[in-house]
């Protein structure tokens, strides 16, 4: 029995040579698409296998290049014993923007992949080549951080045609050495959307709601909790109940309810000792009671 599941895609994989980060995007006609193709570990490298997928090419990919092998030398070594390799499709970059792909002659149409600056989209059962050929270009033009041009490229390839059986589940996986929750591990996003007639869109809310909670506004973004800003924290303050009345200042009282606010929110990646306010968690607070 053929263990193996049709995985008809589209993904690309792509390496940021600045920040060092390493990702896939990936959407399917298929529940959970997050779960079976991406597979990254930071400083390594990452692999989308998809298309009859097998799973194993994720872990043994990654370990052949931690092994020194360079990408196109562990496509050779993955498929060498494969007897089912004219279905496979898959791609790998490794952590200097090195890419290979492979796509089996016996992929269903329209299947192939195209290289770029560090980057490498795939897709099989797609409308044309047009996706993945828009998803390099769309890669390679859009400024950003990783995740924002990864996502850009998936949903331009997207609307260029994708897959031909329509849409249903959809991933963004990027690892960064201590990139991860509070530092203590590499996976600095691991987005899923397992089943949604607009997977891209729901993963980009996804993304929007991640960027909200863990990243860090910058320092001239703060402001100072003073005058309107600070009477606008006091009062948000007091309607959830959390402020008993108005000080005025910002003391360690006030200091002390507004921390108990963002540990409430989920906003403890946000929190400054210091005496300024995240304009995000300030927005956030006022839409929150419609102001």
């Amino acid at each position: 029995m053929n263990k193996n599941k049709l995985v008809a895609t589209f993904s690309i994989v792509a390496f940021d040579p600045d920040t060092k980060e390493l990702g896939i995007a990936v959407q399917s006609k298929f529940l959970g698409v997050g779960a079976v193709v991406p597979w990254a570990k930071a400083g390594v490298g990452a692999v989308a296998t998809q298309s009859f997928a097998n799973t194993a090419f994720g872990p043994d990919g990654l370990a052949l290049l931690e092994q020194g092998l360079p990408p196109e030398q562990v496509v050779e070594k993955l498929i060498e014993n494969d007897e089912e390799k004219d279905l496979r499709q898959f791609a790998i970059i490794d952590a200097s923007g090195n890419t290979a792909a492979f796509t089996g002659k016996d992929c269903y149409d329209w299947a192939g992949h195209r290289a770029g600056a560090y980057c490498s989209a795939q897709g099989n059962i797609l409308v044309s080549e047009k996706t993945v050929e828009t998803m390099v270009s769309v890669f390679e033009r859009t400024k950003g951080s990783l995740a924002e041009r990864l996502l850009e490229a998936l949903d331009q390839g997207q609307e260029a045609g994708g897959d031909s059986r329509g849409k249903q589940s959809a991933s963004l996986f990027i690892v960064q050495e201590e990139g991860g929750y509070g530092g203590y591990n590499d996976r600095k996003y691991d987005l899923r959307v397992d089943d949604h007639p607009e997977p891209i869109k729901e993963l980009k809310r996804l993304f929007e709601l991640h960027r909200l909670y863990f990243s860090r506004p910058e320092e001239g973004e703060l402001l100072a909790m003073e005058g309107d800003v600070l009477a606008d924290v006091e009062q948000l303050l007091i309607a959830e109940e959390i402020l008993d009345k108005v000080h005025g200042i910002y003391n360690d009282e006030v200091k002390e309810c507004l921390k108990t606010y963002y540990m409430q929110e989920n906003f403890e990646e946000r929190w400054r000792e210091d005496a300024k306010m995240d304009p995000y968690v300030l927005a956030y607070m006022k839409k929150k009671q419609n102001l």
